[in-house]
């Protein structure tokens, strides 16, 4: 028997157009300052053995899952991700931050914590992080949804994640009133 199972392009994200929490005013003054009012956002999934990459179009509009790199050293990521940047031409990233269910951090928030001052210092663009609580669980619900196998959705979860992630973090800029 064979049936239709829709490529990642055809994955349709929940928008979520509400914030998790009240955003304060710095944390929406700082954003709205270094984000520059158009442009493709990348955003990172940071695992310990894999990284989900997803990238938005230039207005904002929609979100696509891209690729999931194998981790490596710092060096290696930051090439990676240097080369996705140039390739479309990003002008700011995201890294998914992962916290316990009720907000608490764990090792891997100080883990990225790291990796986002790392990239912070190592690029050009801003760097920002969003709350990742949920998304690898969310993108493993939405591709069995579709009829994806268990190894399709082992390779694909982590790039679905951060599609989740961006996805979040356009809906947050929404809410501090960045058309789009």
């Amino acid at each position: 028997m064979t049936y239709f199972k829709p490529s990642l392009d055809e994955i349709r994200l929940p928008i979520n157009n509400y914030p998790s929490r009240v955003p304060s005013v710095q944390e929406r003054e700082l954003i709205l300052k270094k984000l520059p009012q158009s442009g493709r956002i990348l955003s990172l999934d940071i695992g310990l053995k894999h990284v989900g990459v997803a990238v938005c179009d230039e207005l904002r509009i929609s979100v696509k899952p891209l690729v999931t790199l194998q981790r490596g050293s710092w060096k290696k990521l930051l090439k990676d991700t240097m080369k996705l940047i140039e390739e479309y031409n990003v002008v700011a990233l995201v890294l998914g931050l992962p916290l316990n269910l009720d907000g608490t951090e764990n090792e891997m928030t100080s883990h990225v914590k790291r990796l986002y001052r790392n990239y912070s210092l190592s690029l050009k663009i801003p760097v920002f992080l969003q709350d990742e609580r949920l998304t690898s669980y969310e993108a493993e619900r939405l591709l069995k949804a579709k009829g994806y196998s268990i190894r399709e959705i082992n390779r694909h979860r982590d790039q679905v994640a951060a599609a989740i992630i961006l996805e979040d973090f356009l809906s947050r800029l929404r809410a501090y009133g960045f058309a789009s």
